[in-house]
């Protein structure tokens, strides 16, 4: 079972894993689906804070050992900038990972990862 299918709204959402040196990349393809508003048109902003939790979720279990998925405590998301119609990319980054407890920050971005579209960071009940 690959990452992605342990996660159901991972996969709803047509989540997608890449990786490069620096380890795991998520993939959001865009849709017509996923636009909250459509004159812009940018992504929702329920699916990119899904987006984002969903990637800090697939970074545990890419690192962890167990076959649980993570359970969120708590995640807070900051939107930075509208997220246009483009694919989004996101990284998880694990600052702290413990034997019950992991805490973990996640940017997305669209076509410069030094411009991120929102960034958010959650602890997780392992």
């Amino acid at each position: 079972m690959s990452l992605v299918d342990r996660i159901p709204y991972a996969k709803f959402i047509g989540l997608q894993l890449e990786r490069d040196d620096e380890g795991l990349i998520c993939v959001l393809p865009f849709k017509d689906a996923i636009v909250g508003n459509a004159r812009l048109p940018a992504v929702h902003g329920g699916v990119i804070g899904a987006f984002l939790e969903m990637t800090a979720l697939l970074g545990l279990l890419d690192q962890g050992d167990g076959d649980r998925v993570p359970k969120p405590i708590n995640f807070s998301t900051d939107y930075l900038r509208s997220a246009g119609p483009a694919e989004t990319r996101g990284r998880a980054e694990i600052v702290k990972l413990g034997r019950r407890i992991a805490n973990v920050r996640v940017l997305a971005y669209q076509d410069d990862r030094a411009k991120p579209v929102a960034a958010g960071i959650g602890n997780f009940l392992l």
